[in-house]
């Protein structure tokens, strides 16, 4: 059976219901469309298929018989209906207008060793995603503690921090102990909302968590860890100032095994608990933000630059929208921060897919913190769906090679399966 689709996510409609043996092989033909494609993450949504056990595994080669690393793992937060498993790869390079075969073979044999993402938690308090011995991501994610005002500040909102692509060091900010530190309700990478009206003209505000709001971390829904990235799902309740569970959350965030830098995915799928929910905020305190670490705030701010799709801008300019002027920067596909931190410079793409919720408002500070926010009402039957990209590496960033990030986010690989 042949399955044909765009951007490595099967339709829901490709279904094989025949019972299979212990490996079934697909063939697989990949498409760059017409762009070159280099260490880009590519995604192969499988149909049901019926199976004596369950395979935990992928060999995938190409037609000379060399292996390359791939992870079988189960649907994504926002694959399609209908997705069975998912494989996954980072392909090497393929030209503009070029095509190559694999084939697929699934396993009850043991995921591969060595080198691979892992997980390592530390029970009620963070977990923390590593390759090989290298840190990547780490997920606070510490029940809120009222017994102070110290203690409910540091445990008001659960968040990610981002490693640099040496694993040496934290490049994002949030925790500090420093009594001096600006806005620390600004967490490494975040989502939340600053002004939510829900209920009977009850009010939340999720950045700042103040008045009782708070976000909760609830359980991993979700764990994968492989030679292709480690990923989870998190099932996360926001709070209103009653305490009461207003939304329900599953965020998903998956970093990559590619060269050069760390590439880290971020998707979303909130949904209100009982009446209608306005998700609204300010461009500075809403949506899905990036935090430097603190120190940029306190001794690097002024060497800050934004590169943006018209160019770099000057060390130390920002651009924002203005919600009284209702002017600024709005729908982007992309933005990125140049920051310098113990004094090496980084630089962080923000890239915004064209499916998220317009008009998507930005906003910068030198600082170290920018993103994007929308406004969006949660209704039953109709939840709200983000998904972002976040890559970071080490120099001053070209916009041309941010926008061909950009687009290998918005146009992946085209694939086609044919079981044999």
């Amino acid at each position: 059976m042949k399955c044909a689709f765009h951007g490595a996510l099967l339709a829901a409609s490709c279904f094989l219901g025949s019972a299979f043996g212990e490996s079934p092989t697909y063939d697989v033909t990949i498409t760059a469309g017409a762009h070159d494609r280099e260490n880009v993450p590519v995604r192969i949504g499988l149909p049901p298929v019926s199976l004596q056990a369950k395979p935990t595994s992928v060999i995938l080669t190409d037609p000379d018989g060399k292996t390359i690393p791939a992870q079988l793992t189960e649907p994504g937060l926002l694959a399609p209906d209908g997705t069975w498993r998912e494989i996954h790869f980072i392909l090497p390079l393929l030209r503009a207008g070029d095509s190559q075969r694999l084939k697929a073979v699934l396993s009850t044999d043991a995921p591969p060793r060595g080198d691979v993402f892992s997980w390592h938690d530390h029970a009620r308090d963070f977990t923390e995603l590593r390759i090989g011995t290298r840190p990547v991501l780490r997920y606070h994610y510490r029940a809120l503690d009222e017994t102070s005002k110290e203690s409910r500040d540091r445990t008001y909102k659960v968040f990610h921090h981002l490693f640099s692509p040496a694993g040496d060091l934290l490049t994002t900010g949030g925790l500090s102990d420093d009594p001096e530190v600006y806005s620390p309700q600004h967490r490494g990478i975040f989502f939340g909302f600053n002004r939510i009206n829900y209920g009977e003209g009850k009010t939340a505000d999720t950045w700042h968590c103040t008045n009782g709001a708070y976000q909760a971390h609830d359980r991993f829904v979700a764990i994968e860890a492989g030679p292709v990235f480690g990923r989870h799902r998190l099932a996360i309740s926001w709070h209103g100032q009653d305490k009461k569970v207003f939304a329900n959350e599953e965020r998903e965030l998956t970093a990559y095994n590619v060269p050069g830098g760390q590439l880290v995915e971020f998707a979303s799928r909130m949904r209100p608990s009982a009446a209608p929910v306005k998700l609204d905020g300010d461009p500075q305190h809403a949506g899905v933000q990036f935090r430097a670490d603190n120190e940029v705030f306190a001794k690097t701010s002024d060497q800050t630059i934004f590169v943006r799709p018209d160019g770099a801008g000057k060390p130390g300019e920002t651009r924002n929208w203005d919600p009284k002027t209702r002017q600024g920067p709005i729908n982007l596909s992309w933005d990125a921060m140049s920051f310098v931190l113990r004094s090496k410079r980084y630089t962080v793409a923000y890239l915004d897919h064209p499916k998220n919720p317009k008009e998507a408002r930005y906003s910068e500070r030198e600082y170290g913190r920018f993103g994007s926010y929308f406004e969006y009402t949660l209704q039953k039957g109709k939840p709200l769906s983000v998904n972002y990209r976040f890559w970071l590496q080490e120099g001053l960033m070209k916009p041309d090679n941010i926008a061909l990030l950009s687009t290998t986010f918005v146009e992946p690989v085209g694939v086609t399966i044919k079981l044999r």
